[in-house]
This record gives C-alpha cells, structure tokens and sequence, in this order.
C-alpha cells in the first residue's frame, strides 16, 4: 500500500515548519500562483498527452484538462525551499493540539455527529480519529488549497526532480476528471497536488476515495466533508486499523499490551502505542504525527492532557514561560500573531524589534532575561 504521503508533504515534515508562532498547521495557504508562459513546458505537455492517452486518457478530456493550465514557477519554488525543521514533541501538540484546535474538533464532532456515527460504523476507525486528522490536514477543511492540480502536478512533473512520481500524479488526476467525480477547475488542492479536506494524492484517491452520500461522485472538494471524511476512514480501514483498539496513550493512563513504549522527548511523557498508531503512520509516516492525531483525537473526546512535564528548554523557560514572553511582547507592541509557546519567524522578529528600540543586542532569540525585561 503506498504511503499518502510518500512524497514528504505534511504536517509531521514541511508543514509544521512553515507555521510561525500563534498560527495553525496548514496543509495549503492561501495562493497567488499565476501561471506563466514556458515553451519547455509545453513541448513537455505535448509530449506527456501521448503516454496518457496510451493509458487510457480520452483526448477530449485532455483537451479539457490542459485548457487554461500553465507553467506554476512557484510550485518549483516551493518544492526547492522544502526545508525539514525537526520540532520538538512539545512545540508540535502545542501546535497540533492547541486549544484552538481542540475547541473546534469539538464543535465539529457535534456538526457531523450523524455522519461521523455512520462512517465510525461503517469503517471501523474511531470518529474523533477520523475528526483529528481532518484538524491537522487542513484546518477542519479550512485549508484545502487554492492551487490548480492539473497545472502543479504538470509543472512538478516537467521539472524532474521527481518527474515519474509527478506524472503517475497527473495522470491519476486525469483519470479523477475522466470519472465524473470533478471538474479540472475545480481540482484544486495543496502546491504539491493534495486534495480536499484531508489531502489525498490523486493516485491515493484512486485506490481509497469513497462516494459516502451517495451522489455519484466522491467529491472531497466539496464544502460538505462526508466524501473526505470517509475516504479517510475508508484509508485507515484498509491499512488495517483494528476496531475498538486505542492508538496508544501515556503511560499509566491506557490498558493492555502495546507494541511499544516511546518517549520522544526527555524530560517528557512516556507513551504506549499500539498498532493503530502504526496504521496512523500509513496516512503520514512520523511519529509526531501520529502522536498529534491521536492525542488530539483524545483532547476532542474529552480526554486530559498529558501529565508528565516537558520541563523547561534550552533557554530555561517552560511551554508556559514562552506563551507569557508572547504575551507580554505582544502587549507592549511586539506582534508575535498569537502566544502558543512555539518560538517561530513571527515571534523571533517581536523579540528582534524589541531588542533593537531598546538598545539591547539583537538576538531574535527568547531568554528569562527577555521575559524578565518585559515586566508582568
């Protein structure tokens, strides 16, 4: 079974770096790509509308699918700028499972409780499961993304760097339009080609996608989440998630024999999984991930927070300590967007400012001098 996520996209990788403090992981901001003329990429299309159509590809809709479809220079952009930050399990659940993101998980559990209920029982997977990775992959549908995927998997594909990939991408989508289930102008999704409100890779809505309400089309790009939502489940079902049986938790707050014990961070807490957090991993292969999915799968069902403490950073504050340094930037006049206690571009540029009007040496760095400095 091919990994979602084989391409490296997602929350537990890139995603989680590009949020700076006070800000969510997103699958796909908001876009301002335009197309623009590229005479490589065309002769590249010319081309590739041979191959797919011996894979089945009727010229009509190649014809539909291409019309209006250009060269997205800031699609190869990105993908080049990729840059892994490895965050600390603390400053990714402070981020995965924030307040925020618990209070509307909440909110959507009661939403789509008839929905959830259907596809739990259907599928097997726990709805607050299915409701967590809907949180972390695009914001409660929030985030879906704006970017045309006919026009980013062809740019991708043409590019090279991971050309076969992009192209058995392009033409999955191709094969997505030529079923019915969308139009090429409304097949938008992430810079990288994920879709809808959990963002599947055309090839795995291929395999995975499903038609929950029963209107012909598995339409994950619709505002109602039923096709997605489902699909998801429908994912986790055949990757084998077992019925009943919990992700994991920390130790001491979960029965039964897990596979393992994991403690990604020292000082930190200890946590048992099981093998439903190995099939988590099947939708995004990391451990913070999984772990994110599951503790805040946990936090919308009610559950508490974990108990054993992170302790305090390199710099000596604690989770606590950074969201207070935030707070008080932000009300002298230093904007961090936000006090989650995750030390990101927004909050180092507040602490830069502040340094530099007050004569201090510029760091961008958060200390207990600076938290001091700032008073209470």
């Amino acid at each position: 079974m091919i990994n979602r996520r084989t391409f490296s996209i997602g929350l537990g990788a890139t995603l989680l770096a590009a949020c700076s403090t006070g800000s969510a992981p997103t699958s796909a901001p908001a876009s301002r790509m335009r197309a623009v003329p590229n005479a490589g990429w065309d002769a590249w299309v010319a081309g590739f509308k041979g191959r797919a159509a011996s894979q089945g590809i009727s010229q009509s809709i190649l014809n539909r699918a291409f019309q209006g479809a250009g060269y997205l220079p800031d699609v190869i952009e990105r993908d080049r700028n990729q840059v892994e930050f490895k965050r600390s399990l603390e400053d990714y659940l402070a981020i995965a499972a924030s307040d925020e993101r618990i209070s509307t998980g909440k909110q959507m559990l009661v939403r789509h409780a008839g929905t959830l209920s259907q596809i739990e029982a259907q599928y097997g997977v726990d709805k607050e499961i299915v409701v967590a990775v809907w949180g972390l992959e695009s914001r409660y549908g929030a985030r879906r993304g704006d970017v045309p995927v006919i026009s980013a998997t062809s740019t991708l594909a043409y590019d090279g760097r991971r050309g076969a990939f992009f192209e058995k991408q392009l033409v999955a989508a191709l094969k997505i339009i030529q079923e019915g289930d969308t139009t090429p102008a409304n097949m938008t999704g992430s810079w990288a080609g994920a879709m809808g409100h959990t963002q599947f890779i055309p090839t795995s809505y291929l395999a995975y996608a499903v038609d929950f309400t029963g209107d012909g089309r598995r339409d994950i790009w619709s505002e109602d989440p039923a096709d997605s939502l489902a699909s998801t489940a429908a994912y986790l079902s055949r990757a084998g998630w077992v019925r009943g049986q919990p992700w994991g938790g920390e130790v001491g707050t979960v029965s039964g024999s897990p596979v393992a014990v994991l403690q990604p961070q020292t000082p930190g807490p200890r946590i048992a999984v099981f093998r439903n957090f190995q099939v988590i991993k099947r939708y995004n292969n990391s451990d913070s991930y999984a772990i994110g999915v599951g503790h805040l799968a946990d936090r919308i069902a009610g559950g508490a927070p974990f108990q054993a403490s992170f302790g305090p950073d390199a710099t000596g504050l604690t989770l606590d300590d950074r969201k207070e340094l935030q707070r008080r930037l932000t009300s002298a006049g230093y904007d961090t967007q936000g006090a989650d206690g995750v030390i990101g571009k927004n909050t180092e540029a507040a602490i830069s400012a502040y340094q530099r009007a007050n004569g201090l040496s510029v760091t961008g760095q958060p200390s207990v001098a600076l938290l001091q400095s700032l008073g209470g």
